[in-house]
């Protein structure tokens, strides 16, 4: 299968002209985070706007907004009513999908709890968003019982399972998924039309047409909780930059993160960093692609 380049960075970003403003890249509708995990939404946000987001707008529980206003400076906010468990509230899908048409992409699942209220915001997303979803853990989970959601999805739709939320989306087991990971995102890739990135060692982003690649950067010191709010971050930033490219853009956030953790790990070793420092890492990573 053919890997992943630099070359598929440089194709799925926008020149930055001098004319330039922030409506030039884009902007992007992050629902996120929990009462208990505001750390995911803050990771994910962070990640995007390092992936050179004109505008991020954050959609988080009333409960963990000042926690994580005070952690990103850069975003727009919006503090919305939550459940009993600290979720964000189904009550608010209107106002949520109102908010996503003033967008060019959206994010769901980084941290929000996997709950009734969780699996109604992202159905009704994935039915009736007119803009591309990134869709990330407990959006995934949330839909795991019934996958055919997805069919009705009017838009690109990326998904970015780990090798567990892979195996109850196929309902099988992790070792079968890590036994034939390839022919796993290839197949769901086409019969549910989406993009999947199914992350892990070599991850691998198939298209609902059959195209496949997989990537080569990346390390074992990036196993760690975290790691995977950064990319969400990172690929919707780059899908909504350049919405008509969406498998470009999810090949391209995979290659960036692998190389932000190549370069974490050149500087801390692979024990000691944290998801923070591939963040931290990514401004790096871009010039490393001549960008």
């Amino acid at each position: 299968m053919e890997a992943i380049d630099d070359l598929i960075v440089k194709k799925a970003l926008v020149k930055r002209e001098n004319d330039s403003n922030k409506g030039t890249f884009g902007s992007l509708l992050a629902v996120c985070g929990s009462y208990s995990m505001a750390g995911a939404a803050i990771m994910a946000g962070k990640g995007a706007l390092r992936s050179g987001i004109g505008l991020l707008k954050m959609a988080v529980p009333e409960s963990i907004y000042p926690i994580i206003a005070s952690a990103i400076f850069e975003s727009v906010y919006f503090p919305l009513k939550e459940n009993e468990s600290g979720t964000l509230s189904k009550k608010e899908t209107p106002f949520l999908l109102k908010m996503a048409d003033e967008c060019k992409a959206v994010l769901i699942g980084c941290g929000m709890q996997n709950n009734s209220d969780t699996k109604f915001i992202t159905s009704s997303f994935i039915e009736r968003c007119s803009k591309p979803l990134i869709l990330d853990a407990d959006a995934l989970n949330s839909i795991s019982d019934d996958v055919s959601v997805l069919k009705n999805a009017n838009v690109p739709v990326i998904i970015t399972p780990h090798p567990g939320e892979m195996a109850r989306l196929v309902n099988n087991t992790v070792s079968y998924v890590q036994e034939n990971r390839e022919a796993v995102a290839k197949t769901f890739a086409k019969e549910n039309n989406v993009y999947v990135v199914l992350k892990g060692y070599k991850t691998v982003v198939a298209s609902p047409k059959g195209k496949m690649k997989v990537n080569n950067t990346g390390n074992p010191g990036m196993a760690t909780g975290g790691s995977g709010d950064v990319l969400a971050g990172i690929i919707s930033s780059l899908v909504a930059q350049n919405p008509g490219k969406p498998f470009e853009c999810a090949c391209a956030g995979v290659y960036i993160h692998g190389l932000a953790g190549d370069i974490a790990r050149d500087k801390l070793g692979e024990i000691s960093m944290l998801p923070t420092d591939l963040i931290n890492c990514l401004p790096e990573a871009f010039k490393k692609c001549n960008l």
